[in-house]
């Protein structure tokens, strides 16, 4: 970082990719969303992966250094997100000493192809140093990116089929024929240069970027640069501190093998109904681990050199993560839906994966992955599709069985539905529509974002304690104690009435907001004239006595 700093204070001057910002101890939120908005326009017309700003540096390049420290750091990325489209933020905030001053470099990725990037609904753009709107020419542009140019496909005129692993090739040679059984006398007869053509791995005989992902030779991963192969397993105690972990690179088809061993899946034991005898399954379904593997492999956007993470967790949590938008747009759009996916990220991969039966394509996967889970009575996939990448998390054990076995077993509730109700539970935001679906089948209670479970799925589930904590004391019962308080005691002030109503109102509401709703019912019985505020005290008023 350090020889990259260097190289961009060598500059002339600043440019349509470089930024310098003398932001000492600060800098404008609203200011660094223009930038980051034009700086990833920028990029991504230049062919570029990234594009950066730079804090403590002013427009002369002299160098200032900056104290801006990490929880300013974490309110940038956190406002980049929640105002751009599509929701990206800084791939990383480089911190490097610069003769003995702090200089934080931000790196910004390019714009996905075919989605230039927003900042609160206006899309920036730069010409030379000057920032402004991008243009309607250089919009279209990026709007129409020729979306058959397929990085998976792109072939290396450098490599030769010596550069591919001989062990990896028999494997795909197995792969293929018990893909493909019908070819198995043919393929006998096959070399390595006529297999790899028919199975779409290579292109008339020259290596893509597909065969060097998945046959390549571990020394080969540089001709697909500034991409990597690279997949990394890390083991974590349940409080996230690192205990292992192991860097896998090409040949993925082998290396896959590699990785599912790494993880450790243990048996999970818990009760079934009405018997005597625990029920033992594995921690993590088999096929759970080797789709969403395979999906993170398929669908990761190499062109933004990162690579794909493995974290588990001691406490029986695994998560999945790669770089890229989600193309489907939402799980609840793949749930429902009764075709594959009409586009991928990388088609010729997703072609090659197919024919050797790593994947497939009729877009049952993750429908597959959520039914397994819902089977089982485990909490359902998390998936977060936010900043420009997809992670999804497994739980491999139960959470609350009783809840989760009779939602499971609830016959009226369709899998989209089980979906919605688990974000329901884990307080995850719903859609307008995603409300009225469940609303219409008075599945679900509250205002919006407050959302809990109905008296009716409380009912079915047996878990009607929950749904009275959840769902709280209603308006007219809180003003209720507020007048029975005041007609004992004469006076009384807010906080003697949150010390009463705080922990009786929804659980579904934080600390701030069940205050306010307190402060809320004071305003309506002084409004309809039942208590008057005399200073910081409330009382009843003269011509209302209970």
């Amino acid at each position: 970082m350090i020889s990259l700093l260097k190289s961009l204070l060598s500059l002339s001057a600043e440019n349509e990719i470089v930024e310098f910002k003398e932001a000492k101890t600060q800098f404008d939120k609203d200011k660094l969303g223009k930038y980051f908005s034009a700086l990833s326009n920028e990029a991504n017309l230049k062919g570029k992966l990234q594009a950066w700003v730079v804090f403590g540096v002013r427009n002369d390049k002299t160098v200032v250094g900056s104290s801006i420290g990490d929880h300013q750091i974490n309110d940038y990325k956190a406002e980049i997100a929640d105002h751009t489209s599509p929701n990206l933020s800084f791939v990383e905030v480089h911190k490097v000493e610069y003769h003995g001053k702090l200089v934080l470099l931000f790196e910004i990725p390019a714009a996905p192809q075919g989605s230039p990037v927003s900042w609160k609904g206006f899309w920036y753009g730069r010409d030379g140093e000057s920032l402004g709107s991008l243009n309607l020419i250089e919009l279209d542009t990026i709007r129409n990116q020729n979306r058959t140019t397929d990085w998976s496909a792109q072939t290396i005129e450098d490599a030769q089929l010596s550069d591919l692993s001989n062990e990896a090739i028999q494997r795909a040679r197995l792969m293929f024929g018990k893909k493909n059984p019908k070819w198995t006398d043919e393929l006998k007869t096959w070399d390595d240069a006529t297999f790899l053509n028919k199975a779409k791995i290579t292109i008339q005989g020259k290596i893509t970027h597909t065969a060097v992902l998945l046959l390549g030779k571990p020394e080969s991963e540089h001709f697909i640069s500034p991409a990597t192969s690279k997949i990394s397993w890390i083991l974590k105690d349940k409080d996230g501190i690192e205990k292992d972990y192991e860097h896998f690179s090409c040949p993925l088809l082998l290396n896959a093998e590699g990785i599912y061993g790494k993880i450790r899946n243990l048996k999970f034991r818990y009760m079934k109904d009405d018997s005597l005898f625990p029920e033992e399954v594995d921690q993590f379904d088999s096929y759970i681990i080797r789709e969403a593997l395979n999906n993170s492999i398929v669908h990761q956007d190499y062109r933004f050199g990162g690579k794909i993470n493995i974290v588990e967790r001691e406490d029986g949590v695994l998560t999945f993560s790669n770089m890229g938008s989600f193309i489907p747009v939402s799980i609840e759009k793949v749930i429902t839906a009764d075709a594959p996916e009409s586009k991928y990220r990388n088609p010729f991969l997703a072609n090659a994966m197919v024919n050797l039966n790593m994947i497939d394509t009729v877009g049952s996967g993750i429908k597959k992955m959520f039914t397994i889970q819902k089977n089982k009575f485990f909490p359902l996939p998390d998936y977060d599709i936010s900043n420009n990448k997809v992670q999804v998390q497994i739980i491999g054990k139960v959470m609350d069985v009783k809840y989760a076995r009779k939602v499971a077993q609830i016959p009226s509730l369709t899998l989209y539905e089980i979906i919605l109700l688990d974000k329901v539970s884990k307080s995850k935001p719903l859609t307008q529509e995603e409300v009225v679906s469940l609303k219409a089948k008075n599945l679900i209670e509250g205002r919006k974002p407050n959302f809990f479970i109905s008296s009716d799925v409380a009912n079915a589930t047996n878990t009607k304690a929950d749904y009275i904590k959840q769902r709280g004391i209603d308006d007219s019962y809180c003003q209720k104690i507020i007048l029975d308080y005041l007609a004992k005691f004469g006076e009384g002030k807010k906080s003697d009435f949150e010390n009463i109503l705080l922990d009786k109102l929804p659980d579904v509401l934080d600390i701030d907001q069940k205050k306010n709703k307190i402060k809320n019912n004071l305003q309506i019985l002084r409004k309809q004239g039942f208590i008057v505020p005399l200073g910081k005290v409330w009382k009843t008023a003269k011509s209302k006595n209970f």
